[in-house]
């Protein structure tokens, strides 16, 4: 159980760093790219207040930028020069009448116009064709594009990219094992707590077989002496009581050590749910209480049998116990792409019971047996032993009158 907890702690404390980092970088990302489209758009900006050319007078660019305040100080007498972009023009019939590449070495005539072509395909005023940050404006005969060539930019942003990437994937990896390494440190107070209490269990057992066995012993004498006596029942049977919720315990705390090895063999899962059956079977007519089932013969799973069939008998006692007077009980096994055993019956105030506490220990939904008694442990015992075998126990509501407990085997 302490290191199911040590993997769940380092588990959880992964999983949120990698969020947090991941968010820190998808945010670094988009704010790269924000910034790399605003100062391409800067400089389109610029050039479609001019028809497609930088000012003459370079000195009086920073005041071509008055109305925008986004990314001013990049903008300086050399931009004209350090820019690379080129202008295509075209009439109101989407022809081309005019192209500019003077300011671009890179870029044909002709890969202008492809370039202007889907420019007008795509249908945005703004938007990127390969390397190419490109604005569409209104022009005296008609319209125009003005492109800018991004590849710097998007060089520069990829490179900072990948070592903001880099920088938080390392940071990450340091966290994560100091995590690792201090992890047995963070869960140490509850693992003493977990070890004082199962010291306490194993106390509690020595402490309380031996005069439990002494008692019983004693009843047993004094009933030979005096006679079947209902004051020798009475105790016989809060005795009983007792050394079961004893070796109840003991069981539990053992299921919950994670070094205990079971023998593990193939195990005949129907046969070991019809002999259940057949054990309750006289139990649950005697109460008057209907028990059918519906079985799938040679379904068999890899386990301990000694503990499924415990398992089972957890369940179908607890079926009797609480099904209603005159009600029914149904017992379903079926392997299709897993095991799925599900044990149901009638239970009118099925509404009233929180099935998420019914797994805790010592916790009992309905205080007023109508007969028998419990402790509250046999649930809980029975999800460990679920989780021993790989499987899952869950309970459920069926249409206001029925509760049901199914039980998944996951290989």
């Amino acid at each position: 159980m302490i290191k199911q907890l040590q993997k769940r702690f380092i588990a959880i404390s992964a999983a949120v760093i990698c969020m947090i980092f991941a968010l820190i970088f998808v945010i670094a990302y988009l704010l790269n790219v924000s910034s790399v489209n605003q100062t391409l758009d800067t400089l389109t900006d610029i050039l479609s207040e001019n028809d497609g050319t930088f000012p003459e007078n370079s000195g009086s660019l920073p005041s071509a930028m008055q109305g925008s305040n986004l990314f001013p100080s990049f903008i300086n007498k050399e931009t004209p020069f350090s820019t690379r972009f080129f202008t295509v023009w075209l009439n109101e019939e989407d022809e081309i009448v005019a192209t500019n590449i003077e300011s671009i070495s890179s870029v044909a005539k002709e890969d202008a116009e492809d370039y202007a072509r889907s420019a007008v395909i795509k249908g945005k005023e703004r938007g990127w064709i390969e390397d190419y940050r490109y604005k569409i404006y209104d022009a005296k005969m008609g319209y125009s594009i003005v492109f800018v060539d991004g590849s710097m930019y998007r060089g520069m942003s990829s490179r900072f990219i990948g070592t903001i990437g880099f920088i938080l994937t390392a940071t990450a990896a340091m966290v994560l094992i100091l995590i690792l390494l201090i992890s047995k440190r963070a869960i140490r107070p509850i693992a003493e707590s977990y070890e004082k209490q199962k010291q306490f269990v194993t106390d509690v057992n020595h402490e309380l077989k031996t005069p439990l066995t002494l008692i019983m012993t004693n009843l047993e004498i004094l009933e030979s002496q005096l006679g079947e006596n209902e004051w020798i029942d009475g105790i016989r049977r809060k005795g009983e009581q007792m050394t079961e919720l004893v070796g109840q315990l003991v069981t539990l705390s053992r299921m919950d050590e994670d070094e205990q090895i079971m023998a593990v063999s193939k195990v005949d899962l129907s046969e070991c749910v019809l002999d259940a059956i057949a054990e309750f079977q006289p139990l649950s007519e005697e109460h008057k209480k209907h028990m059918e089932s519906d079985v799938q013969p040679d379904v068999s799973c890899m386990g301990n049998e000694e503990a499924l069939r415990r398992l089972l008998s957890i369940l179908l006692d607890n079926a009797v116990k609480y099904c209603d007077e005159g009600g029914e009980i149904k017992i379903t096994l079926r392997h299709r792409r897993q095991i799925v055993l599900t044990v149901e019956n009638s239970c009118r105030s099925v509404d009233d019971i929180r099935l998420d506490k019914l797994f805790d220990r010592f916790y009992r939904s309905d205080e007023a047996r109508t007969f028998g008694g419990g402790f509250g442990i046999g649930l809980s015992i029975a999800q460990s032993i679920a989780k021993k075998h790989h499987g899952e126990i869950t309970a459920y509501r069926r249409d206001g009158a029925h509760i049901g407990f199914k039980v998944i085997w996951k290989h």
